[in-house]
Formats: C-alpha cells, sequence, structure tokens
C-alpha cells in the first residue's frame, strides 16, 4: 500500500502549482463571482503552495481566455479533481456552471459523471443545494 500524499506533494514544481491553481480559479470564478470564502480559499492555497501575488496574476488577469491544464500524472488528476469538486461545495451550493468545469476537468481525464457525481455526494455528506449559475 502506497502511503497517502499531499496535494502540495505532488506538484513539486512552480508550474504544476501555478496549473492547479489556475484550475482553482476557473472553478471559483464560474459562478461569475468570487465570494468571501472562495477568496479565503485561494489565498490559504496560494499560501501553502508557496505562490506569491506576482505569479498569479497572470492567471487573473487573462480568467477569460484560459481553460484546465490537466497534470500527466494520474493521483495528482484525481488530488486536484477531488480538490476542485471541495472548491465548488465551499459556498454550500452547486452551480450549474462550477458542476459543467468540474464535469469537463473529469472527463478530460477519464471519469464519467457518475464518478463525479459520486465524489460529489461523499465530500458534501449528501448535503448540498444545487442553483443555476
Amino acid at each position: 500500500m502506497q502511503p497517502e500524499q499531499s496535494i502540495e506533494s505532488l506538484l513539486d514544481t512552480t508550474q504544476k502549482k501555478l496549473s492547479f491553481f489556475q484550475n482553482l480559479i476557473l472553478i471559483a470564478a464560474a459562478d461569475g463571482r468570487l465570494d468571501e470564502q472562495e477568496s479565503k480559499l485561494l489565498l490559504e492555497y496560494g499560501n501553502r503552495l508557496g505562490l506569491r501575488a506576482e505569479d498569479v496574476m497572470p492567471i487573473a488577469d487573462n480568467l477569460s481566455v484560459l481553460s484546465f491544464i490537466i497534470p500527466e500524472d494520474g493521483l495528482q488528476k484525481t488530488m486536484e479533481l477531488q480538490t476542485l469538486v471541495q472548491f465548488m461545495l465551499e459556498d454550500g451550493h452547486l452551480h450549474d456552471r462550477e458542476y459543467v468545469l468540474c464535469q469537463e476537468y473529469a472527463h478530460r481525464i477519464g471519469y464519467g459523471k457518475e464518478i463525479l457525481d459520486d465524489m460529489i455526494k461523499q465530500l458534501s455528506g449528501g448535503r448540498i443545494n444545487r442553483r443555476a449559475s
């Protein structure tokens, strides 16, 4: 059995960290706004990953033209999807646009809708409010 790895240990280069952070921002901004909780969580992840404001500003400045960056490592793909789902659920609501983006990411890493829905159910404890974005 392999030891459990953290997202920080998988993201062992600046490029991997920035790619992951870009994916987080895409989910956070999917509903058209960043609420206080999402902003705090982005800041927390940026700090955990050792990213500086000047590292992430180009991402924020070009958000409208960015898309998901899919990692090559299988474990990293799964951990990123799990983190994206947690991020999506942060405000207690499942916004349609956030869900579509998570579904796109899941599809691009080879997971179906059923796996995504199961992950959402597990991570939300079955308590989630669906909202149109």
